[in-house]
């Protein structure tokens, strides 16, 4: 949490550069690296406190360790004194969680000796609930000598229904979430309204995790609460960190609506981080299509995770899917009880849909030592103190370099060297990236993207606004240009009633609940053990029909569950333990048709668009693979009904004169365009803040729309998240990338490195290689360059 000094005991520890020497012991391991960065240690900058903070916190603050503050941790609370919102964008471990306390606490003991009145209130937003759920605990001991003038509570929705009166009552800082903001806070502000009226800050934590559809959800979240606040007289100031941001402060001002303050330069100390790129090895195997298959990352992480847990190394891998941190986690242990029958309970694995009681012990243990290892989802990624960490490992790219560095980040938070390995997957952007280190050492973070004026998000939060307090046309700036156009809409839709010069809803059902913020589709889907009624966890609806479909291997605490049925009627995936020796891939069909084209440039006699698409999708199959090998085994088809999606597409044609100067025949026409929309999909995150599966992508010889060959690049959310126009914008750097990742792969005739796709629903075929390799150099020579890079005019 702040700037600690480094533990008496750090110079017993193995140095990042020994512990990876002794990973990368033996030729075939030593191979494996493609490259190490040395980040040298930096001295700390300190500066004074402000005047205003006052003495008691400053004592309590040096109770904790704390002598003086570093000169980031001065500036933050000096403008956040001032009624300022300010965002503190440093490194991990830089002391951000200090920056805004100092100012939230000594305004909290102001108000605690008001004569009348509750005295001054403070609310903080995490992304996830062990961020706040860690940070309350942090607070706690911090403000310990300051008595009852700080009283830290946790409202969401592991809360028990007992003490919720209790919080809203007597809670002067409030730790939440954004999804709880929403659903519970907002619509009962009544119950709230002597907290709120007294309500100085908003603290927004992790705020570069609010990106994209949940991002914009967000945004449109705090406006409510702005309006909310405004109503019972209160304008709290905003203060916002991240490790990793690039433009903060135009980002943090998207984010809430209000000019914020950037505070970047980073005055704390660091110790050295040693970072290794990590390519495992190819194998004898053969895929889809005889396509050379790597070993696969998830079993090169369970590897380096028992070799550090067998060193002492207190360790988190970070893995991609609840399903990988599962794996992981279990080959780990399996391997650890061959060496050693006391190490395999020091490892474990940690994700969402765990129950919190479970969630909360794993972090508890990993906090104290009592574990070693920990495979863990980005549930972990944000923020939660696990001081003394000496390693991390990254199961695949995490999709930008923003999570890169924020859970490279997790190791070395108590001053001391720290180790970070990114271990890449059989995947065209992670092959990229160990063979480029420029794009992720020599680059900045990406820019956030979001769009609050998104009418999928703007709509049900008008709505929401409107239950909460009657909507008037003085409110229509707070929530964006966009919104006043949709007030009809939402009249003709019996959403909301106009009466005189105010809108109401009137629906019995809550507004709140027309949308999930997380952009998830629906309520989640419960996973039901079959023969006992004991409930395991939940999956994402928009996932369910990928992970939970009849047949599907799910993997809970160790346990191998096999999916009986899915019940899409009552959200219910009915599950019985196995054990197969396979995992399961879903694969889908997917048909694509525009709506609006927004906008089009000339790419020589090909075409670049952006606008509005439906995609219709359905799971129509899923893959059994060999565990650790990848092996496909076999294919079983599924009877899942077609979901349709209306949201926003970037989009290029080539002519028939193109093809030619391509020499791309009608043969290798289809397996070129596909090809090259694989590879376009798997590295677009390296250009936009997404995951390659928050995008889609169709490619098509002849598209009834455009009447020309077509390769489509689409967001994966109702209306767009920002990814496609980022695409858009971006188009020449994107796709001439995407050219050199085909270029360089050193496979003959493509492979999951390269052109094939882990999601293709038509089994990866056709692919050309070569054809794909020459179509986009022809289209990029027709490209208009700006002094940027990016296409001219748009």
């Amino acid at each position: 949490m702040a700037s600690n000094p480094v533990p008496p005991d750090a110079g017993a520890r193995p140095s990042p550069g020994m512990i990876l020497e002794r990973l990368a012991r033996g030729a075939t391991r030593a191979a494996r690296i493609t490259h190490t960065e040395h980040l040298p240690p930096r001295i700390g900058r300190h500066a004074d406190w402000p005047e205003q903070i006052r003495p008691e916190v400053i004592g309590a603050i040096r109770s904790a360790g704390i002598e003086r503050p570093w000169a980031h941790q001065a500036r933050t609370s000096e403008h956040a004194l001032r009624g300022e919102s300010v965002v503190v964008a440093t490194g991990t471990a830089s002391g951000k969680s200090l920056a805004y306390l100092a100012p939230v606490l000594s305004t909290l003991l102001d108000g605690s000796e008001a004569p009348n009145g509750r005295g001054a209130t403070a609310l903080y937003l995490a992304p996830t609930k062990a961020l706040a759920a860690d940070q309350r605990r942090a607070v706690r001991e911090l403000a310990a000598p300051l008595g009852n003038a700080v009283r830290p509570a946790v409202y969401d929705g592991d809360t028990p229904v007992e003490e919720r009166e209790w919080v809203r009552q007597y809670g002067n800082y409030v730790l939440t979430n954004p999804d709880m903001l929403h659903r519970g806070i907002l619509p009962a502000h009544a119950r709230w309204s002597s907290f709120l009226r007294a309500l100085r800050y908003v603290v927004i934590d992790e705020c570069h995790s609010y990106r994209g559809v949940f991002g914009s959800h967000v945004a449109q979240v705090i406006r409510r609460l702005r309006r909310i606040c405004a109503r019972y007289g209160s304008e709290p100031v905003f203060l916002l960190a991240s490790a990793t941001a690039a433009k903060p402060a135009q980002a943090a001002t998207r984010l809430t609506g209000l000019p914020v303050v950037e505070i970047t330069e980073d005055a704390s100390p660091r110790g050295e981080v040693v970072f290794a790129l990590w390519e495992p090895p190819l194998t004898e195997l053969h895929g889809e299509q005889g396509a050379p298959v790597r070993r696969t990352a998830t079993a090169e992480t369970a590897d380096l995770l028992t070799d550090l847990a067998v060193q002492g190394v207190r360790t988190v891998a970070f893995v991609r899917s609840r399903r990988g941190a599962e794996l992981i986690a279990l080959i780990a242990q399996e391997r650890l009880a061959e060496v050693d029958r006391s190490l395999p309970g020091r490892v474990a694995a940690y994700r969402g849909g765990y129950l919190p009681e479970e969630r909360r012990a794993l972090e508890r243990a990993l906090h104290n030592g009592d574990l070693l290892g920990l495979a863990a989802t980005t549930a972990l990624e944000l923020g939660v103190d696990v001081s003394g960490l000496d390693a991390v490992v990254i199961a695949g790219y995490p999709g930008t370099r923003a999570s890169l560095w924020q859970q490279a980040g997790r190791a070395g938070r108590s001053g001391q060297g720290a180790l970070a390995v990114l271990v890449a997957r059989d995947d065209p952007l992670d092959t990229y990236l160990v063979h480029h280190p420029e794009a992720l050492f020599d680059q900045p973070v990406e820019s956030t993207v979001l769009d609050p004026d998104n009418p999928y998000v703007l709509a049900p939060h008008l709505c929401a606004a409107a239950a909460e307090l009657p909507l008037t046309e003085s409110d229509f700036a707070l929530f964006g240009p966009a919104a006043g156009g949709l007030m009809p809409q939402l009249e003709a839709a019996n959403l909301l009633r106009r009466r005189a010069k105010t809108w109401h809803w009137t629906r019995r059902e809550r507004a709140a609940d027309l949308t999930d913020i997380r952009g998830q589709g629906g309520p989640p889907v419960q996973i039901v053990e079959a023969g006992t009624g004991r409930l395991l966890g939940t999956v994402d609806a928009a996932a369910a029909h990928t992970t939970v479909h009849d047949g599907a291997v799910h993997l809970h605490q160790g346990r191998t569950h096999v999916v009986q049925h899915l019940d899409l009627a009552d959200n219910v995936a009915l599950v019985e333990e196995a054990s197969p020796p396979y995992s399961t891939t879903a694969r889908d069909t997917t048909a694509i048709a525009v709506l609006e084209t927004e906008t089009e440039i000339p790419w020589g006699d090909g075409r670049l668009c952006f606008g509005s698409v439906e995609v219709t999708n359905q799971v129509v199959s899923f893959l059994r693979r060999k565990l650790i090998t990848g092996e496909v085994l076999g294919e079983t088809k599924l009877d899942l009904p077609p979901r349709t999606l209306r949201t926003r597409a970037v989009w290029w044609t080539v002519t028939e004169d193109q093809l030619d100067a391509a020499r791309v025949n009608p043969e290798q026409l289809g397996g070129a365009l596909h090809a090259a929309e694989h590879a376009s999909i798997g590295m677009l995150p390296l250009f936009a803040t997404c995951d390659r599966w928050d995008i889609g992508g169709v490619s098509i010889p002849l598209h009834p729309d455009t009447l020309l060959p077509t390769v489509f690049v689409y967001d994966g959310h109702p209306g767009g998240a920002g990814f496609a126009e980022r695409a858009f914008h971006t188009a020449a750097a994107w796709l001439t990338a995407t050219r050199d990742a085909i270029a360089s792969c050193e496979c003959e005739a493509g492979c999951p490195s390269c052109i094939q796709s882990p999601k293709c629903g038509n089994g990866n075929d056709p692919l050309h290689k070569r054809g794909a390799i020459r179509l986009l150099g022809e289209l990029l020579r027709g490209a208009p360059q700006g002094r940027d890079g990016t296409p001219q005019g748009t």
